[in-house]
């Protein structure tokens, strides 16, 4: 699968003329628990020549690739990932913490580097804890549940946990997550489901789990008045713009 998508890369950059400057996996086996029939979800910034952002007519700052049952391949065009870098978009802190690389660059190191001072810590709270209260109200209120779905509230939970201790963007891997965050009454249970994702296929379900939901339900109130609490930070431009206009030059 490595040569697949590095192969997919070279495609994109060849019939779309753009340089992709990174390449990584972003879902279940970036986080660390794959199921056997999980998709390959590849994310990559790409940049386009100085002409294409100087032009009147709009270009697309997205790259839809491929979306089948083994791959999901899209990207984003560098402007796009850096404004959402100094909006402190956690998604962006996410790709470049990805375990499994197809791709970097130079380049994408160095805007690597510029992170720090985009991290907001209110803003990734509330990115968290909204996908994993969305998921927990949506999914984890059945007597069987998708086993994939407590991973889906877990990890947010936990990298929250992380990010109102440490003040830093989590890490992607959930055993990570779960060895420096996660209660040690709640670890057995957490790793029992965890070995079952591995085993079990996407679709298959398993009984719900009282003691994880008021686990969550806990850490959701918590987390949401921490959040409230947190003072607002402004970020400058300044850096941003100087990368991206070096990087077009």
């Amino acid at each position: 699968m490595q040569k697949i998508i590095k192969d997919k890369l070279k495609e994109i950059e060849e019939k779309e003329n753009v340089t992709i400057l990174m390449a990584v996996e972003s879902g279940s086996r970036a986080w660390g628990f794959a199921s056997p029939d999980s998709d390959y979800d590849v994310r990559f910034i790409y940049v386009r020549k100085k002409e294409d952002y100087l032009r009147l007519d709009t270009v697309r700052d997205v790259i839809d690739w491929q979306l089948d049952d083994v791959l999901d391949i899209n990207g984003w065009d560098v402007k796009k990932a850096l404004q959402l870098m100094h909006n402190s978009n956690p998604t962006v802190f996410e790709w470049c913490e990805s375990p499994i690389v197809y791709r970097t660059s130079e380049a994408f190191e160095q805007m690597k580097q510029l992170r720090k001072a985009y991290f907001s810590p209110k803003k990734s709270l509330y990115h968290y804890l909204h996908m994993a209260e969305s998921n927990y109200r949506k999914f984890l209120q059945c007597d069987q549940i998708k086993v994939k779905k407590y991973f889906y509230v877990l990890r947010p939970i936990l990298a929250a946990k992380w990010i109102a201790e440490k003040k830093i963007w989590p890490p992607m891997l959930f055993s990570e997550l779960m060895e420096a965050e996660l209660e040690e009454d709640l670890k057995p249970e957490t790793e029992r489901l965890l070995v079952m994702k591995k085993e079990m296929d996407e679709m298959e379900l398993v009984p719900g789990s009282r003691k994880i939901n008021a686990y969550v339900e806990s850490n959701l109130e918590k987390f949401k008045k921490l959040a409230d609490d947190m003072p607002k930070t402004e970020t400058s431009w300044d850096s941003l713009n100087h990368y991206f206009q070096s990087l077009l030059s």
